[in-house]
């Protein structure tokens, strides 16, 4: 090759890169955009002030309680039950597992056994288990009471919360007349 062609060659080479720049900066002046003063979209979020501690219940809402108990019964509530009795039992002198021993337990003090090391926040809770109370812990455990050491995520349907709360209230030896 001689060096008339390696000439044309570097030439060419030359010609297509200073093609390409220019097309880029005719380009950039036909389609110009203006860049906004603040790049990206402003999103309002509203605070709402949290006055609550960490122990406080959520607000709770107003649960027809009679109605709800009439969707559940015990025998279903004994079935469902298998999946708290890994860690609760439910026997009359049960002993505490993971979780504390479940006989007598509604209408008994929230953190009311003895021999059991309950977290702060169920320690301090200061409330009997009622059947609104348990219906609402069963739904969200960590939710109705902020602070527990239980990590179960709950029980959605009803009909199961309220089986479950009659087989609990099944097993004491005084059991609450349902409302």
């Amino acid at each position: 090759m001689d060096s008339f062609e390696i000439n044309k060659i570097v030439a060419a080479v030359l010609m297509v890169a200073l093609l390409l720049i220019g097309i880029g900066k005719i380009s950039k002046v036909i389609f110009y955009v203006e860049k906004p003063e603040t790049p990206g979209y402003s999103v309002e979020v509203e605070q709402v002030a949290d006055s609550s501690s960490s122990t406080d219940t959520v607000t709770e809402e107003k649960v027809d309680i009679a109605a709800l108990m009439s969707l559940g019964d015990a025998q279903s509530g004994e079935k469902i039950f298998k999946k708290c009795a890994a860690c609760h039992s439910i026997v009359k002198g049960g002993k505490n597992k993971i979780g504390p021993a479940l006989y007598n337990v509604v209408g008994r003090q929230v953190g009311g056994v003895d021999d059991y090391k309950y977290s702060k926040a169920l320690a301090g809770y200061e409330k009997d288990w009622t059947f609104e109370e348990l219906n609402g812990f069963l739904l969200k455990p960590s939710k109705w009471i902020k602070g527990t050491k239980m990590a179960y995520a709950g029980l959605r349907k009803e009909k199961d919360r309220a089986s479950i709360i009659k087989y609990l209230n099944q097993n004491s030896d005084n059991p609450l007349p349902l409302p």
